[in-house]
């Protein structure tokens, strides 16, 4: 399990990073300076890594056994600014006591 769990944080790091840069750099970029070659980069990109995201996330909650409700709140979480990095803290620090999500 300790690898699925570590697959599952440098994913929440990497799509928590992407969509900060996707909402706070390319789309302003986008709309309000009229670029908007960041954006076509930056929007793919994010979500391919959320697919990958959503794996890992999956792979975790089936190892570790995590209730329905914890699965889809934790598989949500790379889609809210900043919660993929909270999510990704409660998720290892109850894994890792044993506890469930």
């Amino acid at each position: 399990m300790a690898g699925a769990l570590t697959r599952y944080r440098v994913m929440a790091y990497v799509v928590g990073v992407m969509l900060l840069v996707l909402v706070f750099v390319a789309v302003p970029l986008r709309y309000a300076a009229g670029v908007p070659e960041v954006s076509a980069v930056v929007s793919p990109l994010h979500g391919f890594l959320y697919i990958v995201y959503l794996v890992a996330a999956f792979d975790l909650a089936l190892k570790a056994r995590f209730t329905a409700k914890g699965t889809v709140l934790v598989l949500l979480a790379g889609v809210v600014p900043f919660v993929s990095f909270w999510a990704e803290r409660r998720v290892s620090l109850r894994v890792r006591a044993g506890q469930p999500l």
